[in-house]
């Protein structure tokens, strides 16, 4: 790439930090526990190397202490690195945190002075923007108050219109436009759209992965102080997605496996008691009638003593991706014998709304036992839910639909998806153009 065509140059960064235990506040503290003046080395950026055009808007993505922030800090002069060259070629306005360089007992007027001469305008030019600035704000009635009675929102208003109006070649953004309202964001990404269509580089680190991909060129993604991956934003955000995704269901099977650990360490009669006792309370209520109202409730002839989600691990979990064959458990025992048993569940969102039910009646299945306990299953082949959480519920009833044991948000679980479509249900679907 050529000199004249490049706006950033990031060579081979690196960047520690020194991580102490908590400190004493007084002498006497540090004296006793000398040892608190210890520390880690915690190592932020482990040698990352990219080019930015000039005119180009770039989004960085990662987790939370992937090394963005750092990244974008140090592209400022914020900090320094510890190796490696940073060159910007141009003059640089940052939005980094909100209000930096405000002070609070000085009137929104005063700031905007203040602010912009960092940023290296003379007071001439910041005469000739002052309009502006307020304009875009949107703050003319409140721009000679004390900014320490702006709230969080009037900040923002202020930090961005004084970092769009001061010339500069390149832009960095680091999450700032999370805050304000949903007017004050839109009329901010077509001031954004106007910049980058004017010929300004862009760089903005955010967790929004629309934004990423709506406004960006190209996305870097960061992961434990290094580049994974970077190029065109939706390859990008589609790789980070599918990544963290995993990452989500990984750590869902290890709680789940470690809470199977916990309840097998734990004898069987300890957790039985308190259930019991629970169980009992509803019959007890209005002479033995059902309290509808519960969360749980039935006449408890028969019970769900545990249902299971189960995906493609083979074990219980509470995440599971879109269109995996999900099998629903529910094991019973039998208190007082029927002559036939209804199994069923459904899908509801966290509200409560009814997405998806289904009973072994509605399926024209007889089930019948004369076994005291036992397990019924349902297999869900292909999870048609999209992206989110969602409830299971579970019941067994008689062949009239009297509760035996129905179990209203018996538990959570998450769903996730390579789908972005909008909505609840994924549905398989192919686009045609034709002429």
């Amino acid at each position: 790439m050529e000199r004249n065509e490049t706006a950033i140059e990031v060579n081979n960064i690196t960047k520690h930090f020194k991580v102490y235990p908590d400190k004493g506040a007084q002498l006497k503290e540090r004296l006793l526990f000398r040892k608190r003046s210890r520390f880690e080395i915690r190592e932020v950026l482990k040698g990352i190397s990219f080019d930015v055009k000039k005119g180009e808007a770039v989004g960085l993505i990662g987790h939370n202490g992937c090394g963005k922030s750092t990244t974008l800090k140090l592209l400022t002069r914020i900090m320094y690195p510890d190796s490696g060259t940073i060159a910007m070629h141009g003059r640089v306005s940052s939005l980094i945190e909100l209000g930096a360089g405000f002070h609070p007992d000085m009137s929104g007027r005063e700031n905007i002075y203040t602010n912009a001469a960092i940023f290296g305008l003379t007071k001439k030019e910041i005469d000739a923007r002052l309009n502006d600035i307020v304009e875009f704000s949107e703050l003319r009635e409140f721009i000679d108050n004390p900014v320490r009675t702006y709230s969080s929102g009037m900040y923002m208003r202020l930090a961005f219109s004084v970092a769009i109006n001061v010339d500069a070649d390149i832009l960095l953004i680091d999450e700032i436009l999370a805050v304000g309202d949903t007017n004050f964001q839109t009329k901010c990404f077509n001031r954004l759209r106007e910049l980058k269509a004017s010929g300004i580089t862009i760089i903005i680190v955010t967790h929004d992965l629309s934004t990423i991909e709506k406004f960006c060129d190209r996305a870097i993604w960061l992961n434990d102080g290094l580049i994974v991956k970077e190029g065109r934003s939706p390859e990008v955000v589609d790789a980070y997605f599918n990544f963290m995704n995993h990452k989500r269901i990984e750590a869902d099977m290890a709680k789940q496996e470690e809470k199977a650990a916990e309840e097998a360490a734990v004898p069987e009669e300890v957790p039985e008691s308190p259930a019991e006792e629970t169980e009992e309370k509803p019959a007890e209520e209005d002479n033995g009638g059902i309290d509808y109202s519960a969360n749980r409730f039935g006449l408890k002839y028969i019970e769900i003593t545990k249902a299971r989600m189960i995906g493609d691990s083979g074990k219980d979990g509470r995440i599971f991706r879109a269109g995996e064959k999900v099998t629903i458990e529910m094991d019973y025992k039998v208190n007082t014998p029927l002559d036939e048993y209804i199994f069923g569940f459904g899908f509801y969102t966290l509200e409560g709304e009814c997405l998806y039910g289904n009973n072994t009646q509605l399926d024209r299945m007889t089930v019948k036992t004369d076994k005291t306990s036992g397990t019924v299953a349902v297999d869900v082949l292909g999870l048609p839910l999209l992206a989110g959480k969602y409830v299971l519920n579970v019941a067994v009833v008689d062949n009239n639909g009297t509760p035996m044991d129905f179990y209203r948000n018996y538990c959570d679980f998450e769903v996730v998806s390579d789908d972005r479509s909008t909505g609840y249900f994924s549905i398989p679907h192919n686009w045609r153009i034709t002429k």
